[in-house]
């Protein structure tokens, strides 16, 4: 079957198409899905703007309607859409799910956030005039999204998009359509004006460099690798668009020698491994005090060989395959890589013959790594993961220190000392304490610093700062009769 794009209100052909195929089984072909041409893109970003203006007149109440429908539909096809999410993505059926279902979540907070847009007023420092200060929607909003979550990440820009007034033109990434086939699905079905919301399936060389680069855009939300998107912001600037970006991560996950052992195992285990290691939130640096590492890593090491990899939608199953042969090809050297920087490879990291055939590799572990190889400095984005053993808490956190990201970070300790200082120390957006450096709420902002981050915050209240603009009014009312 061939699935189309959302233009201008219309769901139309492209002039190419791309297959979906399920990484458990190339065999399963998803379906066939079009490639949006730069006319219809035009087009459609034309349409958004008169469909902007008409949506920022809706009220409150009935913004608020179109945003509870859409959650409430996610969570309660939780199930149907979560398996076809694991089916072209890789990640096992429970964690497909939990992801749609958190994906109707955010669109029930933001139906909330609705009714909750309450401005500031203050008096002049001139005699007779009051100040009132609002925030407006920006326009049409360009949101770039990834493949390893296509609903949830899509769903946290889009979300607030809508709540505050805005135009949504969505760029998916190319492999993961039919996630985001099926949501545009429920949005197109919505009490929305004509063209508010497009989806305009391409390639991020053609499609994407266009959007990013029309001045018919106010903003650009993307979520990717840091060259994509410092490429970005450098097509964005031209004409001042405004720019929100997370990119990679090099997350460290310190163990001290006063903690839980089985509990930091299970919190590596989880952080390193979940979604086949594909998160920007991945444990992919475990930070060992000397004391505790060889316990640690005994326990690590048989824990990782125990995991069941296999078809996403087999129960049983722990960790899926990875979501491509061009991202087996890159973790498969970057097990060579660590190998090479004297690395020793503990177990797995090597592809795997399974009943059928999918892009399979075994979670890994590095051992005597040190914190100056390529493994501990690039984003692997892979179910790999290294042990680097340091002696004192003070070097730890300095090792969680020395990167260029600065997304998440961890630590597991009974000490609230060290707690303490670490969340105030840590140079990164967000802090675990005794929790994996995966797993984020939606109520709360959500971003990192250095190469992991650039603009506002995304989720919570924090996302108003970046959907909307601010705007000053002076009232002179003058004297009553």
């Amino acid at each position: 079957m061939t699935y189309k794009n959302l233009i201008a209100g219309e769901w139309l052909a492209g002039e190419t198409e791309i297959e979906n195929r399920n990484p458990s089984d190339t065999s399963d072909l998803i379906g066939l899905y079009a490639q949006a041409t730069p006319d219809q893109l035009e087009a459609t970003l034309d349409q958004a703007r008169i469909a902007q203006r008409e949506w920022a007149a809706y009220g409150l109440e009935r913004k608020q309607n179109v945003l509870n429908a859409i959650g409430n539909e996610l969570m309660a096809r939780a199930e149907e859409l979560g398996k076809l999410l694991s089916r072209e993505e890789g990640k096992p059926l429970a964690e497909g799910k939990g992801e749609v279902f958190r994906a109707g979540q955010f669109f029930t907070y933001y139906a909330a956030e609705c009714l909750r847009q309450i401005g500031e007023n203050a008096d002049s420092v001139r005699d007779g005039i009051e100040v009132d200060v609002r925030r407006e929607p920006i326009g049409t909003v360009a949101i770039i999204s990834p493949w390893n979550f296509p609903t949830a990440t899509a769903s946290w820009k889009i979300a607030p998009a809508l709540c505050y007034g805005n135009a949504v033109v969505w760029k998916p990434a190319n492999i993961t359509p039919a996630s985001a086939v099926a949501l545009s699905e429920i949005i197109a079905r919505q009490d929305i004006p004509k063209g508010l919301f497009s989806l305009v399936m391409g390639a991020g060389g053609t499609i994407g460099q266009r959007l990013v680069e029309s001045p018919k855009i106010a903003a650009v939300s993307f979520t990717g690798s840091v060259p994509v998107g410092k490429g970005i912001a450098t097509a964005a600037i031209q004409n001042l668009t405004k720019v929100q970006m997370e990119m990679g991560s090099k997350n460290a996950l310190a163990v001290m020698d006063d903690a839980d052992l089985d509990l930091a195992v299970s919190l590596a285990l989880g952080g390193a491994f979940g979604g086949t290691g594909q998160k920007c939130t991945a444990s992919s640096r475990l930070v060992v005090h000397e004391a505790i590492h060889d316990a640690f890593v005994e326990k690590l090491v048989a824990g990782t060989q125990a995991m069941k990899v296999g078809h996403a939608l087999e129960a049983g199953t722990q960790m899926g395959p990875v979501v491509s042969q061009q991202q087996l090809d890159e973790n498969l050297a970057y097990v060579a890589l660590g190998q090479s920087e004297g690395a020793e490879l503990a177990c797995g990291g090597a592809r795997l013959d399974m009943p059928t055939n999918g892009f399979y590799m075994s979670p890994g572990v590095f051992l005597n790594s040190t914190n100056d190889m390529r493994i501990n400095r690039e984003e692997m984005f892979a179910p790999l993961t290294s042990v680097i053993k340091v002696g004192s808490y003070d070097e730890a956190l300095t090792v969680v220190n020395d990167t260029n990201f600065g997304l998440t970070s961890g630590i597991v300790t009974h000490s609230l000392a060290r707690a303490t200082h670490f969340r105030r120390n840590a140079r990164t957006g967000v802090v675990t304490i005794n929790l994996p450096t995966a797993g984020t709420d939606y109520h709360v902002p959500f971003g990192g610093c250095g190469d992991s981050s650039y603009g506002s915050r995304e989720q919570g209240k924090a996302a108003a700062e970046f959907y909307t603009s601010v705007k000053t009014a002076y009232i002179s009312a003058g004297s009553p009769d």
